[in-house]
């Protein structure tokens, strides 16, 4: 079984050991870097950047650079999507994002993580489980989404959070760890 085989099936897996993810690790930081240092009044190329750099966009897409991911091609962003400064995607494995998403600044989406074993760990082993967040959810600032969790569809997240199991929809959750504290349907 392949390295990028192990990732897709949520096994451990080694990166560094696999050049064609290593090659789009670096491909990607190269997109990071132009998007990054692209003057903010280009709108249009910030856009079209994008759109090269993720694995698909809503039309009406804008994320304050600096923005930092390590594939992009695991990302998808529906309409609407804005997110402020210093986001930070890790998509190992894919993040979804719906329709009328708001991110605040200083957020982390973090489908990677890392054996509790140190043996495993030092060996660089690795594994991921993607993030979904649904439509018409607002994420506060410094919040951060850990491996394999679901944001159900009009959700709030409060500023400080760390979302570390699934939220369901219509919710207002806050807190660390992130826990639901009342609905949000009429």
């Amino acid at each position: 079984m392949t390295e990028i085989e192990k990732l897709e099936a949520g096994l451990l897996y080694n990166a560094s050991q696999d050049p064609d993810l290593l090659d789009d690790i670096r491909r990607c930081e190269k997109y990071c870097y132009e998007y990054n240092h692209t003057s903010p009044s280009d709108v249009s190329r910030l856009t079209a950047q994008l759109v090269h750099l993720l694995g698909s966009t809503g039309e009406r897409v804008r994320i304050i650079q600096p923005f930092k991911c390590d594939y992009g091609y695991n990302v998808h962003v529906g309409e609407d999507f804005f997110a402020n400064c210093n986001l930070v995607i890790l998509d190992a494995a894919r993040v979804i994002f719906g329709d009328h998403v708001f991110v605040g600044p200083n957020c982390g989406f973090y489908t990677a993580a890392h054996p509790l074993d140190i043996p495993q760990r030092n060996q660089g082993l690795e594994f991921a489980k993607p993030i979904v967040v649904g439509n018409d959810v607002w994420i506060g600032g410094n919040v951060c989404v850990m491996p394999g969790v679901t944001i159900g569809d009009g959700c709030v997240i409060g500023a400080g959070s760390v979302v570390t199991h699934d939220i369901p929809p219509h919710t207002l959750a806050v807190g660390n760890p992130c826990r639901p504290v009342r609905s949000l349907e009429e």
